[in-house]
């Protein structure tokens, strides 16, 4: 069986300790082997969406969640995300999250690699060789750093450091991965390493990504949604969210008249 969508989420809502709403009843399909973008205004929910998809919201105050949200297998079954009883760090095994600031761990940059698969139980030097290769010519960083794997991952520039997050949980085979403003903090040059290396990842995973700006969300997007206070406004692919909205507050986004 060959699945369209990804991840499903359906009137979903969710709400902080303080009384602050949000999610605000969020319907929205993420389809397989896609870059979905979502954007807006900051404030608008597009973060506390991502950390639903991978249970992040669980170390957060949060009073109530509620709706559905699946995540779906190529065989068709699903898991429930929401379900209390799940088994949350198999999830964000599958669930991968990089971050706007690159969080590397003060070990050599293969062992950044290898640490996570150790802890699944990897043992094998082969196959912990094989995914260090892989996952960095997959993050576009293998050709900068294949020479000096036992290096400090402290020392690569801020750009590397993204990269090598993102390989780092590439390294764990994930089905979808989560990147909340992952070049914020690049230059030019290192954005546009990252966005290429997306394309190419596009292939194999399912990417949802919260950009930076309107501009790489119209570069990356295949799918995009636009989140305005904690409401979905409007979904469509990419090419046509981005030329013809058809809500006129997604148009005054993207054509800057607030935000």
């Amino acid at each position: 069986m060959t699945i369209t969508n990804k991840i499903v989420t359906e009137n979903l809502v969710l709400q902080y300790s303080d009384g602050t709403e949000s999610l605000k009843d969020i319907s929205m399909n993420i389809p397989v082997n896609s870059i979905s973008v979502i954007f807006g205004p900051a404030g608008g929910g597009k973060s506390t969406y991502l950390r639903v998809l991978n249970r992040l919201n669980d170390l957060a105050n949060v009073t109530t969640v509620s709706g559905k949200a699946h995540l779906y297998s190529e065989s068709g079954d699903f898991i429930d995300i929401l379900d209390p009883n799940l088994d949350v760090t198999a999830l964000r095994r599958r669930v991968g999250m990089v971050f706007a600031r690159p969080v590397v761990l003060p070990m050599s940059i293969r062992e950044n690699l290898t640490y996570g698969l150790e802890i699944a139980g990897v043992r094998k030097r082969s196959l912990l060789h094989e995914a260090i290769e892989r996952s960095l010519n997959q993050a576009a960083l293998w050709e900068e750093v294949q020479d000096r794997l036992d290096d400090p991952a402290m020392e690569l520039s801020g750009g590397q450091q993204q990269r090598l997050c993102i390989a780092r949980s590439l390294a764990l085979e994930p089905e979808v991965l989560l990147l909340d403003e992952p070049t914020s903090g690049l230059d030019p040059i290192s954005t546009g390493k990252v966005e290429a290396s997306l394309q190419e990842l596009k292939k194999n995973y399912t990417i949802v990504l919260v950009p930076h700006s309107v501009q790489q969300a119209a570069r990356a997007a295949d799918y995009a949604a636009f989140f305005l206070q904690g409401k979905l406004i409007e979904y469509a692919p990419g090419n046509e969210m981005f030329t013809t909205p058809q809500v006129q507050q997604t148009a005054d986004y993207i054509e800057g008249r607030f935000g």
